[in-house]
């Protein structure tokens, strides 16, 4: 399994040219697998469309439908041990809460987390696929 950073999810579903070749192959890699998303991402695009900081081709509900039925793809629910492990992360990572969420959900399930946020890329306590 991977964990996907919002952002590596909107790229994807889009199918824009933002994707590296290593994420990519991560994603085409595991299509058989789980490419799993964290429940926080569903907010995160959520609160990126109320905001104005994100448009999508149609509604959000329709968005979501689409996106999370994507071959492999897996909805990771916010379970309390990730919660716990969010606000417990070593060397005080930064403040924002959907990246704690994120990181914290790749690390419980001990997999690599796909993203280009160089927040999260020089974070040495969570394996990334850059």
């Amino acid at each position: 399994m991977i964990v996907v950073d919002t952002h590596i999810w909107i790229w994807w579903v889009h199918g824009e040219a933002h994707l590296t070749r290593p994420q990519i192959d991560a994603m085409t890699a595991h299509e058989t697998s789980v490419i799993g998303v964290s429940a926080i991402s569903c907010w995160e695009i959520a609160k990126l469309v109320e905001y104005g900081r994100l448009e999508l081709p149609c509604s959000l509900r329709e968005w979501f439908d689409q996106a999370l039925s994507y071959p492999g793809i897996q909805l990771l629910p916010l379970t309390p041990e990730i919660a716990i492990e969010s606000t417990q992360l070593p060397e005080n990572f930064h403040r924002d809460p959907a990246d704690q969420m994120i990181v914290a959900t790749a690390r419980v399930y001990s997999c690599p987390l796909v993203t280009s946020d160089e927040k999260i890329l020089n974070y040495s306590y969570v394996e990334t696929i850059r």
